[in-house]
């Protein structure tokens, strides 16, 4: 079993192909054959309309659960359907064992009306630490890795945020009122000011994928879960951006976060939406 840092990067250079096969795989037996397919009996509501969850979740959340143990004997897995039957199994992102963080489709509202909006994420963490990540969105053809310390890629091409294009607004993502409390939704109007353009976010993965491009400055997300966030996270910062708090301090995939939180293209970019999201200027 993984104990120290140094084991992580030795499992990552034997093994780090073949967690984006099993990736593939999941995505090519569970979920692809269900896109523009779903029956009826075969999408459910959580908590509630926009909370949706579709076979394709429990199946490929399944799949990737036997696969990435068997590849890493010791590890856990901390899924979002696994959590959802059994909320206390999120405490295992804090214990000792290196945990694989799993979203098996992020944007399942997107995946439900048959939009290309929606990805798989993964994420390999030690004691709060991400060490890789890997987002694959299968609709779209693209997978995007990181490696903690080694660069972000798309496709085999690096990726590299840098900063924003001067003198156009700010483009953030922010979170769904529906998610937001009414403290979050004040603190998200403190982005609704000149220079900053926000707008609803679609799967946070994919928003991620898209700061990490250079596509998108900025998100302004409410929520803790830490499979919408880790994989994204370590993109962004290994393209050459970072994440803040609305105190100034990065995002812990173990929680305890002062929300809402951003992740940007550069650490002016980040400075900026956390001083506005807390109420004051850049």
């Amino acid at each position: 079993m993984i104990e120290d840092s140094e084991t992580v990067d030795g499992f990552l250079a034997r093994h780090a192909s073949d967690v984006e096969e099993t990736v593939r795989q999941a995505a090519a037996l569970e979920i692809m054959p269900r896109w523009r397919r779903l029956a009826a009996h075969e999408v459910d509501q959580k908590a509630g309309p926009h909370d949706l969850v579709t076979d394709a979740d429990r199946k490929a959340e399944q799949y990737l659960t036997e696969q990435l143990v068997a590849l890493l004997p010791g590890s856990v897995v901390v899924g979002e359907e696994a959590v959802h039957a059994n909320p206390a199994s999120y405490e295992a992102i804090r214990g000792e064992a290196p945990v694989w963080i799993v979203d098996p489709v992020d944007g399942t509202r997107q995946f439900v009306h048959g939009e290309t909006g929606f990805c798989t994420l993964i994420a390999l963490a030690l004691r709060g630490v991400v060490y890789a990540s890997w987002t694959y969105a299968p609709a779209r053809e693209q997978f995007a890795t990181a490696v903690r310390g080694r660069g972000a890629f798309l496709e085999g091409g690096r990726l590299h945020a840098g900063p924003p294009e001067p003198g156009r607004d700010l483009r953030v993502a922010t979170s769904h009122p529906d998610y937001t409390t009414q403290e979050q939704k004040r603190a998200l109007l403190g982005l609704r000011t000149k220079g900053v353009a926000p707008r609803a976010c679609g799967s946070a993965g994919l928003e991620y994928l898209a700061v990490a491009r250079g596509e998108s400055d900025a998100t302004a997300f409410s929520w803790e879960a830490a499979w919408d966030h880790a994989a994204g996270l370590l993109l962004v910062e290994e393209a050459g951006g970072t994440h803040l708090t609305r105190t100034g301090e990065p995002f812990r995939v173990t929680g305890g976060n002062d929300l809402p939180f951003t992740a940007a293209r550069d650490a002016a970019t980040a400075r900026q939406v956390a001083a506005l999201l807390s109420g004051g200027a850049a």
